[in-house]
Parts: C-alpha cells; sequence; structure tokens
C-alpha cells in the first residue's frame, strides 16, 4: 500500500516549507507564515454532483 500524499503547499500563503505536525493525523505546519493546518479527505461525490453548477441548462430560451 502506498503513503498518503503530502500537500505541495501551503494554502494560505503558498509556500513550499510545509512539515507535519505534532498535533494529529492530517495535520501540517507552514514554516512560511507559521500556521497550522488540517487536511482530511471526506469521501467522494456523487456523479450527480459533478455537473453544472449554475442551476439552469443552456438550452433555455426565453422570450424577449
Amino acid at each position: 500500500m502506498s503513503e498518503r500524499a503530502a500537500p505541495f503547499f501551503c494554502p494560505y500563503c503558498g509556500d513550499e516549507d510545509l512539515r507535519p505536525s505534532e498535533a494529529g493525523h492530517g495535520a501540517w505546519e507552514c514554516h512560511g507564515c507559521r500556521r497550522a493546518f488540517q487536511l482530511k479527505f471526506l469521501g467522494l461525490l456523487s456523479p450527480a454532483n459533478s455537473g453544472p453548477t449554475n442551476g439552469g441548462s443552456s438550452d433555455d430560451q426565453h422570450d424577449d
């Protein structure tokens, strides 16, 4: 089994100086901006949720 993927950059400042934190599983420390954050996989989206998010169809016709 392979190792879990690590973040490549800080989500706050974009710096690449990240180190695992002792705070727990998925916790990381950025030594660029001194922030700590945690990553968590929530799950996969269903195929029904992968479509457009604008709430309408491009086929809508409008009478002016």
